[in-house]
């Protein structure tokens, strides 16, 4: 049952604390207590179809921490690969990724090759058209942030992990919430990976996992059909419960066209709660 998700074939824009107590249960959720999270979406042909979605998502979580020192009581923390803006370079794929495990409080992996941030195109190595060696992604992408997207390569699979920002990954953590943009999701909701039903063929997921390794909660990503379309999905609990997030980034992995066989998606911001000490 998916209490969380609505199909997308044009401009979707929501808001909404929606109740998703059974979708909890399906997972093997059972406990009475269950507060279930509040849910925000927004899928569309711009940067504003998702603005608006994306800013109520980052009150509901707090005020920006940038690159502060935890453990702080409150806030958020993002991630947009920007590299403070106007950098065009591509990065070599690594796993684990730490570029942001001490500042940021998060380290992602994922069981491909590595995971990279670059441009759509352009820049020293070309974007992601150069990456993936093909030309056609310099167009079929665009960006909420500039100027830069993230990606695994060899998988279409990202894992998240949060730590205490400034203990360079020595203590683990929770999170309150885990939001995340994503470029041109064309495939509606439906059948898809994490053996949800449907359908229609779905392609993107987002899993989240707490400390003791247990399914939270998982949504597909809203889908806005049309090259370049930006997507957003985010969550937040009344209390900091996520360890662990995994996300399945279109159904396949970058590298063949995005075409009616295969729906290859990017990643642009992550916005997640402050990492908060495991109890």
């Amino acid at each position: 049952m998916k209490k969380t998700v609505a199909a997308a074939f044009g401009l979707l824009s929501i808001t909404v604390a929606v109740p998703v107590r059974q979708a909890a249960y399906a997972q093997g959720n059972t406990s009475s207590d269950f507060v279930a999270p509040a849910v925000f979406q927004a899928a569309g042909p711009t940067a504003a179809s998702i603005q608006g979605t994306v800013d109520a998502y980052r009150a509901a979580l707090g005020a920006p921490n940038a690159n502060n020192a935890g453990p702080l009581a409150s806030g958020r923390r993002e991630i947009n690969w920007d590299g403070g803006g106007g950098v065009d370079a591509t990065t070599a794929p690594v796993t684990p990724f730490n570029v942001f495990l001490n500042t940021r409080g998060a380290q992602f992996t994922t069981p491909g090759t590595g995971l990279s941030q670059a441009p759509p195109s352009g820049g020293p190595q070309g974007g992601l058209a150069g990456l993936f060696d093909n030309p056609t992604y310099g167009a079929i992408f665009s960006t909420f942030s500039p100027l830069r997207l993230f990606t695994p390569v060899g998988s279409n699979v990202t894992e998240a992990l949060f730590f205490i920002p400034g203990t360079n990954g020595a203590v683990p953590a929770t999170v309150t919430g885990f939001g995340a943009v994503f470029t041109d999701v064309d495939q509606p909701d439906g059948s898809g990976p994490g053996q949800k039903n449907g359908n229609r063929g779905s392609s993107t997921l987002i899993e989240c996992f707490g400390a003791d390794g247990e399914l939270l909660f998982s949504s597909f990503g809203p889908a806005s059909p049309g090259d370049g379309s930006l997507s957003f999905f985010g969550i937040v609990f009344d209390e900091a419960r996520i360890a662990r997030v995994r996300i399945t980034s279109g159904d396949v992995a970058p590298g063949p066209d995005d075409d009616g066989k295969h729906d290859v998606v990017m990643m642009d911001d992550f916005i997640y709660g402050e990492p908060q000490p495991l109890p």
